[in-house]
């Protein structure tokens, strides 16, 4: 039962999908929750693949690229965008550690998370109008387990860079290598079924490039936030999709 709490409760936090259960959820649920990670993913992007499949009927390919973005950013409500738009504007501020996590806090948007997002949505809508057709609805599928796979690594390898409280404290306390190994098997079984030589040696990359992204950002505050977390998602979904890209063309 505490497993099925956790997983609704990861639905009801990372998504805006209706699900009308009152849940009694402690620190502890939150950062154990990650191991569904991957599953959440999965999910968000079954929905995103419904609509694509719906939508190819009625426009062209780039336009149903750009609604499925569009969608995307509806589901999640932006809260990785969010995330990697408050993590550009500290990291790239060139400021000493406590001033990078003020700025990240700040609800204000500046110049660097401005073209972080910009560039971010632009290399997906880039790269999801440009894949092989045959791939399309399955890349569509995949993206977001992909950039959340990120999310998992990025807590179960960190530790909390902040004094206080903070968003994220309670995914990265409580989200260690039993969490990450588990989490990670559900990814493997999810991305073993897709039966396809080429998505495994794509699907290969986004525990890898979530661990190097992490440590880059880790490295600078001396540890991770939720923001981080948010952060290595969507740039994890970027490069899956960017890969895919030039290896499904």
């Amino acid at each position: 039962m505490k497993a099925l709490k956790r997983l609704v409760l990861m639905l009801q936090f990372f998504t805006r999908i209706p699900i009308n259960i009152q849940i009694t959820a402690n620190s502890s649920d939150f950062g154990k929750g990650l191991v569904f990670a991957p599953f959440v993913g999965l999910v968000i992007g079954a929905v995103l693949t419904i609509a694509a499949y719906g939508l190819l009927f009625i426009f062209p390919r780039v336009m149903v690229s750009a609604l499925v973005l569009v969608l995307y950013m509806a589901i999640t409500g932006g809260l990785h965008l969010d995330g990697l738009g408050d993590t550009f504007d500290g990291i790239f501020s060139n400021r000493p550690k406590e001033r990078i996590l003020e700025i990240m806090r700040d609800s204000r948007v500046g110049t660097n998370a401005v073209l972080a997002v910009a560039s971010v949505l632009l290399l997906d809508f880039t790269a999801l109008t440009q894949i092989n057709e045959e791939y399309f609805l399955r890349i569509i599928l995949l993206m977001p387990m992909a950039g959340r796979a990120g999310s998992l690594v990025g807590a179960a390898v960190s530790g909390y860079a902040r004094l206080g409280e903070g968003l994220g404290k309670s995914f990265i306390d409580f989200c260690g290598k039993k969490e990450l190994i588990w989490g990670l098997i559900i990814y493997s079984v999810i991305s073993l079924l897709t039966f396809d030589l080429k998505l495994w040696i794509i699907l290969l990359l986004p525990p890898l490039t979530a661990l190097l992204t992490v440590k880059y950002f880790s490295s600078k505050v001396g540890g991770a936030t939720g923001d981080i977390l948010g952060a290595v998602c969507e740039l994890n979904q970027c490069i899956f999709l960017v890969a895919a890209c030039g290896i499904l063309l």
